[in-house]
């Protein structure tokens, strides 16, 4: 909370109790909290000497207080607005309500963070019948005065009143083609007499009450309206989706009018001090002439560009350009301002730190620096990490307008167009003739992984943010929306259907999954970067020299191990190797090890994808060369890589009724079919799988050590300098473990002997990963035998919590955020107090077995800002994530190491 400031000389006189409303010249920029920015900006430019119009702001508290009391304002606020407005009538020398010299105010909405167009303004309030008539007297200019007149009713009757705007545009535009005009300025004064009629008429109509003339009414219903639009749908999904609090509640400023539609020497504008899409040192807006500011907003008229108003009003330019460069030097940051024009007269109205995209907030961030405005470290600060998302995936062209048949999951960033396919197969035939195509699934499986390689981008039904297709996209860099639950798939028609429309498969489709959009079309889009721009480059220098935490990447390729290089990554923190297995060439071979009756059959399967291992490890630890390559044994259940039951019952039933038990064709698929029966389980997320499966058929274990160990001599001998590193997944107590190091460090020390010459020099790690709160609770047993640690905290968010991710996200996860029961998506955002504080007992205790032991995160919270931040806390070594995060990873990674200087837990290390 802001401290309260002494009302200066002038001020009205401020009863015990709450303050709920303090003046301009009260307040200033430190009071943001209170005062929201709007209204902070305000009183800041007014202390400054700016040309501010009079006012006043209620308080944030007051908003609160609004809420509390279901929805009423609170006691004494009528009372200290009534204060107010009497001293704004002294010092404008006009008067609320009277007829000769009317006050007019605006009422404006103003967070504590800009929310652009999230909540309500209404403007000109105090006009009514009687007050019109004087301004038309006092101005000399009757056509402008019912002009302001009609804009007041039609905002405070779709506003405060709640009538539907379509309503009154419909008048409008009624007495255009009545007139012969086509625009608002060219009706006439007589026009503007009638719409006020109609409009009048149309409320009384709506709400069974005349529209109010008491201006003390009119503005109480405009501070509950604006309070109200706090809490709009709008205002809700802006807050949730830019994580902002909903308890902060909006300010509102109550500001004498000043009239931008007076002729063509007056107008409105908006104007930032750079630009807020490339960050380029211009001023950069739009300016309207004899207009108001809802005139720009609402797009009916089209602005000019803020440089033409020097050709307009070369004074008043000259003057805007001096402001504005001082805002800019006051607050250090760039400004995005609204002003006013009246007869020549120019108005500040707003000042705050403008929006801009990631490209934008680099280079600004780069450029202020340079001008010896702040430090690097306040740089660093000022950029927010998740932002630079923006920057590695394709965009929807701004300049494109769209409508989104539906929002699913924003599951894996970017943008993507294409054909819609609805199989991995055809995914990859149409890609391979030059298509580009978008997988429509129900959900995907790792069997469809190299459709979603050749595809642009992916749709899924149902799923999470956390999904098997979102995780395996994110990897990718392939752009995901999950969970679009509103969609529907006939795969026997080959078509979807969204929104009531039904498209075909080879229709164009665009997908978002930075937003989750889906549009039933296709869209331009605007590609990323293929390399580390320059200047992205030098601003993640910086955060190199400050950051403690290593970031590293999880890859399953040799393409995603190049490209985490190229954006930063340290090492990989994390290779699946259950992704390769599913590659149209060695899928058959792994079914026919699964299938295997005997030990000499699986070793005989084994034995074909030994070479197939071979070379992917050779792959991926050649385009890491010098740097470390984690790589986790295999993981999924066994029956992930055969066919699902229910297909197979289907198949096989079918070829039984059409050639009979005798076919061999029947026999193999039934073979099959009891196969998956025998691994079929109810719980698989928590039955045969993981280190489980290591120890039950070791002979898999083996050959994945031993391809690894003769990936990485073959490439020693050749030069490169690799570094593997083995990961048993799923350790839960302490013989897991032991049995399962035993086995690797056996195979590994029988295979260098067998390479003979010069195998005997390279030394590989052996590690767990940490998934399940019993390894975090023994983990110092487990330190006795495991070299290093890696959370998989997916895994291990699943077994604290107890959801089911695939699940929860699609079912009641959305509900608990909305009913606040979570703040946040667990598999999202790290919980800090289950997870991390198994997390916390896992490093304490893993080092106090082993001190100087290496421990990181691979789970997918290794790239979220606030979840690295607690890595940085609690003393990890390194993240790990996506690729494509690896920017993202290290600012956040210097942030945290910004913010919490001194030593971390867990570790000696500054």
């Amino acid at each position: 909370m802001a401290k309260v400031m002494a009302p200066m000389r002038g001020a009205a006189a401020m009863p015990a109790g709450p303050t709920w409303i303090y003046r301009f010249e009260d307040g200033s920029a430190s009071m943001r909290d209170l005062l929201g920015g709007k209204g902070a900006g305000l009183a800041e430019m007014t202390r400054a000497g700016l040309p501010v119009p009079d006012g006043f702001t209620i308080t944030t508290e007051a908003c609160l207080a609004f809420y509390r009391n279901d929805r009423r304002l609170p006691e004494g606020l009528d009372e200290s607005l009534r204060r107010n407005m009497a001293l704004l009538e002294q010092h404008t020398a006009k008067r609320f309500g009277e007829g000769a010299n009317p006050l007019l105010v605006s009422v404006r909405s103003g967070a504590r963070v800009s929310m652009p167009g999230m909540m309500d303004t209404i403007l000109n309030l105090g006009l009514n019948d009687r007050t019109v008539e004087g301004l038309a007297a006092l101005t000399g200019n009757p056509r402008f005065a019912w002009d302001a007149y009609r804009r007041f009713v039609q905002m405070f009757g779709k506003v405060v009143l709640t009538i539907d705007g379509e309503h009154f545009e419909r008048v409008i535009a009624a007495r255009r083609q009545a007139e012969g005009v086509a625009t608002d300025p060219q009706v006439s004064v007589e026009g503007w007499r009638a719409v006020v009629t109609e409009f009048k008429a149309l409320v009384q109509g709506e709400t069974g009450s005349p529209f109010p003339q008491d201006v003390y009414a009119q503005l109480l219903r405009a501070v509950e309206a604006v309070f109200g639009s706090w809490n709009s749908k709008r205002a809700i999904d802006y807050r949730k989706f830019n994580k902002i609090p909903d308890d902060w509640g909006t300010a509102v400023s109550v500001v004498s009018m000043v009239f931008g539609n007076m002729g063509d020497d007056s107008g409105t504008g908006v104007a930032f001090t750079r630009n807020p899409s490339t960050g380029e040192r211009r001023l950069f807006g739009e300016y309207l002439s004899n207009a108001q500011g809802e005139d720009v907003v609402a797009g009916i008229r089209t602005p000019m560009a803020i440089s033409e108003l020097e050709k307009a009003q070369p004074g008043v330019y000259r003057q805007f350009v001096q402001i504005a460069a001082k805002l800019e030097r006051h607050y250090r940051d760039m400004q995005d301002m609204e002003f006013t024009v009246e007869r020549g007269r120019l108005y500040m109205l707003q000042t705050r730190s403008g929006k801009r995209t990631a490209q934008a907030a680099v280079r600004i961030a780069l450029d202020m620096v340079d001008e010896g405005v702040i430090s690097r470290d306040e740089a660093l600060r000022r950029v927010d990490a998740e932002t630079l998302n923006q920057l590695f995936h394709a965009r929807i062209d701004p300049a494109q307008a769209y409508t989104a048949a539906a929002t699913g999951l924003n599951a894996s960033p970017g943008a993507a167009t294409g054909a819609i396919v609805l199989d991995a197969d055809t995914a990859v035939a149409w890609a391979k003739d030059g298509r580009d195509v978008v997988l429509v699934r129900a959900e995907t499986a790792p069997d469809d992984v190299h459709g979603m390689i050749a595809a642009r981008g992916v749709l899924t039904q149902k799923g999470g943010a956390t999904s098997h297709a979102a995780v395996v996209a994110r990897g990718m860099g392939k752009p995901c929306v999950a969970g679009c639950e509103n969609l529907r798939i006939d795969e026997r028609a080959r078509t979807i259907t969204l929104a009531g429309a039904t498209l075909r498969e080879g229709d164009a489709i665009t997908i978002d999954g930075t937003s989750g959009a889906v549009i039933l079309r296709g869209l331009p889009l605007i590609p990323p970067p293929s390399t580390l721009p320059e200047w992205l480059a030098r601003f993640l220098g910086w955060a190199d020299e400050r950051r403690r935490l290593g970031v590293w990447a999880n890859a399953d390729t040799p393409e995603d191990a190049r490209r985490a290089r190229e954006l930063g990554a340290e090492g990989i923190g994390l290779t699946r190797t259950e992704h390769m297995f599913f590659g149209p060439d060695r899928l058959p071979i792994v079914r026919e090890m699964i299938l295997s009756d005997t030990p000499e059959a699986r070793a005989k399967a084994l034995a074909e994808l030994l070479p197939f291992q071979r070379a992917d490890f050779e792959g991926i630890l050649e385009a890491m060369d010098g740097l470390p390559v984690t790589i986790r044994l295999l993981d999924p259940p066994l029956h992930e890589f055969l066919p699902p039951l229910e297909e197979l019952l289907v198949d096989s039933t079918e070829l039984r009724m059409t050639y009979g038990e005798d076919d061999a064709r029947y026999r193999e698929k039934h073979r099959v079919l009891e196969r998956v029966r025998e691994l079929h389980e109810q719980n698989p997320m928590l039955g045969f799988r993981v280190c489980r499966l290591g120890i039950v058929y070791p002979e898999i274990y083996a050959m994945q050590v031993r391809a690894i160990v003769e990936a990485a001599v073959a490439l020693r001998r050749r030069g490169v300098d690799a570094q593997p590193a083995i990961m048993i997944p799923g350790v839960g107590n302490l013989r897991e473990m032991e049995v399962t190091a035993q086995q690797a460090r056996a195979t590994i020390a029988q295979t260098l002997e067998a390479l003979g010459a010069g195998a005997a020099e390279l030394s590989i790690e052996v590690g767990t990963m940490v998934e399940l709160p019993r390894a975090c609770i023994v983990a110092d047993q487990l330190a006795s035998v495991a070299e290093f640690f890696s959370f998989g905290t997916n895994d291990l968010t699943q077994t604290t919590l107890g959801y089911s991710r695939d699940d929860a996200e699609a079912s009641f996860i959305p509900q608990y955020l909305e009913r606040k029961i979570l703040s946040d998506d667990p598999f999202q955002v790290l919980d800090r107090e289950g997870v991390g504080e198994l997390m916390r007992m896992g490093i304490e205790r893993g080092r106090r077995a082993r001190p100087k032991m290496k421990i990181g995160i691979c789970g997918e919270h290794g790239g979220e800002p606030s979840s690295v931040a607690f890595c940085d806390e609690a003393g990890l070594n390194y993240v790990s994530c996506s690729p494509y995060r690896v920017p993202i990873a290290r600012l956040a990674a210097a942030q945290a190491a910004l913010a919490n200087a001194g030593p971390r837990e867990g570790t000696d290390q500054d």
